[in-house]
């Protein structure tokens, strides 16, 4: 027996439930990430998407509601490993100058996965007639869009600010290296 040929209502739900799962996983990266950061704004940023995020998953329980289907996630190997690469990158710069600018770059990378997906998800439902959760799906579209350049804004300052502070580390650095054989001539000499 030949098996069912998948359609793109199958993609949607299957899609839908994989955003889902990426979803509850974000709200929880983002509250860990609102403890780790240390920049008021970023720490800021964090908190409201972590409330948004919250919402969005809402929102996601109603779209499973219009289609008829039971709300429920799908592990998302893909936001497993955005998270998996924030926790290392945590563990590796969490005492460093760095470590504001690496969060928000890891929170960037979950947000335009999140972006690709709702996007898909938006034009899918509207192609299927599911109006109203495009509509609830590009709320959040919306959303995710905007805390994507928020956090554009926040990285190039903490990228800015962090870069100065190496650039003083590196002076002293040097100066402390053009020091060094001076010490060791006059002690030669």
């Amino acid at each position: 027996m030949a098996a069912k040929q998948k359609t793109l209502q199958d993609a949607f739900y299957e899609t839908l439930k994989d955003v889902y799962y990426a979803e509850r996983q974000s709200v929880r990266a983002l509250k860990k990430s609102a403890k780790a950061a240390e920049h008021d704004e970023l720490r800021q940023a964090f908190e409201t998407h972590a409330e948004e995020s919250a919402n969005q998953v809402e929102r996601l329980q109603q779209v499973f509601e219009i289609i008829g289907k039971p709300a429920r996630g799908k592990t998302c190997e893909a936001m497993q490993g955005l998270t998996s690469e924030m926790e290392e990158d945590l563990e590796d710069f969490g005492d460093s100058p760095a470590a504001d600018a690496v969060l928000a770059a890891c929170a960037q990378a979950v947000e335009h996965y999140e972006i690709a997906r709702y996007g898909t998800l938006k034009t899918w439902a509207t192609q299927l007639g599911y109006g109203d959760a495009a509509k609830l799906l590009d709320e959040t579209l919306q959303e995710e869009k905007k805390t994507d350049q928020l956090l554009s804004e926040i990285a190039e300052r903490i990228n800015t600010e962090g870069s100065e502070t190496e650039a003083g580390a590196e002076a002293d650095d040097d100066q402390a290296e053009k020091a060094a054989p001076r010490k060791g001539k006059a002690k030669a000499a």
